[in-house]
């Protein structure tokens, strides 16, 4: 028998976000229209669905501190994505698969069932043989209140994938049938395994779904499987292959035999906290993808999750995101059409502005919460770099360089604040094309920029205060003009 009931557990959660959440809310470095848990440490985005007319995030939740530990599933609901009401905890430790002390109910994903809400999660435990993962299922009939399933566990790790890298699994329904990719690993090596059922309770292993020769790490976190057009896309963050927070591959998918052949890959994301995406789709069609602002500290350019823990909390979700198929089969990533509604003023630019070596500086809402937009004139630029220094105060700034003469963009927030450090690399298509879009959305700790129609992006944490407010940019080795500049205030209340 379990020590506590998943109730009390609950309640006891509750009780403490409750003391806690109003006073949280006040404090500095909170994000303006982000989402954040309500209080405690938050990390990757679980359970994400359309249900009943309403958005429902579930998401890593540590409710009794800034940092991570023993991981319960927060909830909250939203029509738009961007106004969210926090909802009761949904699933907290409490059985002897789930109850590990630094582990508990870990990541995964929601589906409909006969208009019942399945949540199918990863359990972590210790009986004595080290660190031991299952996958699980819990039940609600109105969306809010959940059970876990008898019979759970469900899924076991199968013969050779260790009990400690098996986890997060993704559910999906195709003709009667539901579907579950799982990460795990197998001689050292990243696997994504596929599973199917008739109910969501009795699963059987169908095939190794795609797996990593070794090119690709030692595992994937958070895999995401989803058809995109007539192609399919495996999504993952993968461990072991240096400063990659998130993977594509876009390619194939037999039903028949279960398994994947990728053609196209890429990255969701070249800035250092965007981790552990999911994507559902939505009443109106479109695939959303969500993921963490933050990563992990075994991650090679880690330094600091920041100074918010002092505050009470820890972690924020990227703005959401539509996620396209191009015609080359690479990914285009861009903020969902509603950020629209949270502008207010339209600041004061000149819709075309000529730069050179000499600085400009621009005023976008008050400097801090801000949207950003402009595209770079190809055809009029003979500069071989342009340079931005945003959320700037004295010597502080975020420095993003477009190098076109080399075709690439970097992020550097070594002087940002005083917790980060790095600077995120990426390609640059220029060739051949007459303007370069770019789109900056800027909040209190954050940053995240979107270049060439999505094909490029940059997520990147900035924990500076209300005085680091500058935006000023110029050009290197000649001219460049940029044009169709707007900005506006970005304000979610």
């Amino acid at each position: 028998m379990s020590k506590e009931t998943m109730q009390s557990a609950i309640d006891r959660a509750q009780h403490v976000i409750e003391q806690q959440a109003s006073e949280v809310a006040k404090t500095a470095m909170r994000q303006r229209y982000h989402f954040m848990g309500p209080c405690g440490w938050i990390n990757d985005p679980n359970g994400l669905i359309y249900y009943k007319g309403k958005y429902h995030f579930f998401y890593q939740f540590n409710p009794y501190s800034g940092f991570w530990s023993q991981m319960h599933w927060g909830h909250a609901v939203s029509d738009d994505l961007l106004h969210w009401e926090h909802l009761p905890v949904a699933l907290a430790p409490s059985e002897i698969y789930d109850d590990h002390p630094q582990g508990g109910c870990f990541s995964g994903s929601a589906i409909e069932k006969d208009g019942d809400l399945y949540l199918v999660y990863t359990g972590t435990a210790n009986n004595g043989n080290g660190f031991e993962q299952t996958q699980n299922v819990a039940m609600s009939v109105d969306g809010v209140h959940f059970s876990k399933c008898e019979g759970n566990p469900v899924i076991e790790p199968p013969e050779g994938v260790p009990h400690d890298f098996f986890r997060d699994p993704k559910v999906w329904e195709h003709e009667g049938l539901y579907y579950l990719v799982c990460g795990a690993q197998r001689d050292g090596r990243a696997q994504a395994l596929l599973y199917r059922s008739k109910d969501l309770l009795h699963w059987e292993f169908f095939n190794v779904l795609f797996e990593s020769r070794g090119e690709w790490g030692f595992m994937w976190e958070c895999p995401d499987f989803f058809p995109l057009g007539d192609k399919w896309v495996f999504l993952c963050s993968p461990m072991g292959i240096g400063e990659r927070t998130t993977v594509y591959f876009v390619g194939d998918f037999d039903y028949g035999t279960g398994s994947f052949t990728y053609t196209v890959t890429g990255e969701a994301d070249w800035g250092f906290d965007f981790y552990a995406p999911q994507t559902f789709q939505d009443g109106n069609g479109r695939r959303i993808m969500v993921g963490w602002a933050n990563g992990w500290d075994w991650m090679p350019f880690w330094k600091d999750w920041g100074p918010t823990w002092r505050e009470g909390w820890c972690g924020s979700f990227a703005v959401p995101r539509e996620v396209r198929m191009n015609d080359d089969l690479t990914l285009s990533i861009m903020p969902v059409d509603e950020i629209s509604t949270l502008r207010s003023e339209m600041a004061v630019l000149p819709p075309t502005i000529r730069l050179g070596e000499e600085s400009t500086t621009l005023r976008v809402g008050d400097g801090v919460a801000y949207e950003l937009g402009f595209s770079i004139d190809l055809m009029q630029t003979d500069a071989a770099s342009i340079h931005l220094n945003l959320r700037q105060h004295d010597d502080r700034a975020l420095v993003v360089d477009f190098d076109l003469a080399h075709a690439r963009m970097s992020v550097n927030r070594d002087k940002a604040d005083e917790w980060s450090k790095g600077t995120s690399r990426s390609p640059l298509s220029v060739q051949g094309k007459e303007k370069l879009d770019v789109i900056l959305l800027s909040d209190q700790s954050s940053m995240e920029i979107f270049v060439d129609g999505g094909r490029v992006v940059h997520s990147m944490n900035v924990f500076a205060d209300n005085e680091h407010n500058g935006i000023s940019m110029y050009a290197k080795n000649g001219d460049a003009v940029l044009v169709d500049v707007k900005g506006y205030g970005l304000d979610a209340v």
